[in-house]
């Protein structure tokens, strides 16, 4: 089953996603003010602080995810509740804080990927609610879940 977030990366390489719109969302969300990094795009959702850290624990975990596939052939994916990491991690940073985290979990993260060979973005694992996965569907979930969020923080950003 393909990454739910496939339709941002629209065939494109997620690799080169990611390099690219890290870039982009670190100058569109840097300049933000304190108060600004309280602000949601929406009433009831999440400020640009809380989706810097949901995008960061995002990467930890599709970080992990990448890392024991590669390393283990019959690695099962553990689902984990974003609502309920968050709630662990909301008070813990300001804006340019979480905005530090989610940066340098991307790099890790693009160190790696930028390394993999075809085969190695090939190789499966087995996800519990998706079915059988590629490394490449994770790489495609990375890439196209920034994307997802880049459109609430240019949202924030201009109201």
């Amino acid at each position: 089953m393909p990454s739910p977030y496939a339709r941002y990366v629209e065939g494109r390489d997620p690799v080169a996603v990611m390099a690219d719109t890290i870039v982009r969302t670190r100058a569109l969300v840097a300049p933000l003010t304190p108060e600004q990094f309280e602000r949601s795009y929406a009433e009831g959702k999440w400020t640009a602080r809380e989706l810097l850290i949901h995008l960061a624990h995002g990467e930890m975990v599709f970080g992990m995810r990448l890392r024991w596939a590669l390393a283990d052939p019959t690695y099962v994916v553990q689902p984990f509740d974003q609502d309920a990491w968050l709630a662990l991690d909301r008070q813990g940073l300001d804006g340019q804080s979480a905005l530090g985290l989610f940066s340098f979990a991307r790099a890790f993260n693009l160190g790696l990927a930028k390394r993999l060979s075809q085969e190695e973005r090939g190789r499966m694992m087995s996800h519990p609610e998706l079915g059988t996965i590629s490394v490449e569907d994770v790489l495609v979930t990375i890439a196209g879940h920034e994307l997802h969020h880049y459109a609430h923080f240019e949202l924030i950003a201009r109201a």
